[in-house]
Parts: C-alpha cells; structure tokens; sequence
C-alpha cells in the first residue's frame, strides 16, 4: 500500500461526516490528528517484532451533539523483524529487519470535556497491510536480493486517551490495542500503540460552510 493514497483516503472519510457535522454548536467538531511513538508487540507477536518507531494520523469528526465523534486513523507502525520461520522458495531467514504496518481503523469514539482537559475513549475495525523483508541468496553470483512480502489482514483497535488544550490545538496522550485477524509467521499479529502529538482544532473551517 502506497502511503501517498494514505491522505486521500482520510480525507475522504472526513467528506462523509463533514456535512452533519457542520450543522453542530460543539466545540470539537473536527479535529486533525498527527502522534509519534512506539507500537509494542505482545504476546507471540514479540518473537518476530520489537518496537521501532511509529506514527499515526487521522481526524475526529463530531457526531450530533452529543460527546460522539467517528475516528478513521492510519497507523505506519515500524518493527525490528527477527523472522522465524522461513518464507516459501526461501532458505534464509532475516534478522534485524524492517517491517512496517500501513493499517486503516475506523473507530466510534467519545469525548468528556472538563475545562482545558479531555478524555476519550474509541473502539473499531479495519484493515491493511504488513510489510516483511525477504532474502533471496544467489551463492553464485554472491548477491543478496531483497523483497518485501505483503501480509494483509483485518484489525480490531480499541483505546484511549487524554488531551490538553493549547488553544487553538489540544496535545494528546493515546494507549491502544490492536489485534490482527490474520497471522504473520505462523503467529497472531498484536500490539499495543502509544502515542503522543497534537490535534489542531479544524471547527472554525465547517462553520463558513
């Protein structure tokens, strides 16, 4: 999966809802989000994953007016891969590779404000891909070729978070778990995603519509 395709497609997310949620007095109608951290593997996952580095982005559509909102999220987890089993037509294993995750979670959330500070908490399901190198030795030529084995699967997330208001922008703390309807090495695929960042208030662009 492509990440130039990743904006449109929140972006196209953010179409759908945009329209209801103009008509809203909420204060939180839409928000952008952008957070940095890490993904932790657990459980059998941690045999062929360990943390690297990780980034998320999304929005938060306000639904009614009530604290409500839909939160499509695209999470790029990046791993250390210490492969275990060997892929089909392959006779070497990778270690100390790079995996990356190109995942799409469609969450309901909701929102409690009190004063400057919020807390939420979202839960849904998506899907997308995971990325794992493979190498294929040629011991004639002496030549190592590397690929890249597109793993696809469905997701379930839940979590959540808290957020503190900068004034036009909240800062944000968010825990989640996400689980993987597929498995990668002959393992179930599940982690649990921390990140931080900031989410720009986006409201004031749906009242001039």
């Amino acid at each position: 999966m492509n990440s130039r395709l990743l904006t449109p497609i929140i972006l196209l997310c953010a179409a759908i809802s945009m329209k209801a949620s103009a008509q809203s007095n909420r204060p939180d109608k839409l928000y952008s989000m952008s957070g940095i951290g890490f993904a932790f593997p657990m459980g059998e996952t941690s045999d062929y994953f360990k943390p690297k580095f990780s980034t998320s982005l999304g929005v938060n559509l306000a639904v009614g007016n009530g604290g409500f909102f839909v939160y499509p999220k695209v999470s790029l987890h990046a791993f250390t891969f210490n492969q275990q089993i060997a892929d089909p037509g392959y006779t070497y294993t990778i270690q100390k590779g790079r995996s990356t995750t190109y995942l799409l979670n469609i969450a309901l959330g909701y929102r409690k404000i009190l004063d400057k500070w919020a807390f939420y908490g979202f839960a849904g399901a998506g899907g997308g891909f995971i990325l794992t190198p493979q190498a294929g030795v040629n011991a004639n030529t002496l030549q190592v070729n590397m690929e890249n084995k597109t793993n696809s699967l469905g997701i379930a997330e839940g979590g959540g978070g808290i957020e503190y208001n900068i004034g036009g922008a909240n800062l944000f703390v968010e825990v989640s778990y996400m689980y993987g309807f597929g498995k990668i090495q002959n393992r179930v695929f599940n982690t649990v995603p921390v990140s931080v960042g900031i989410k720009p208030n986006l409201s004031k662009l749906l009242s001039k519509l």
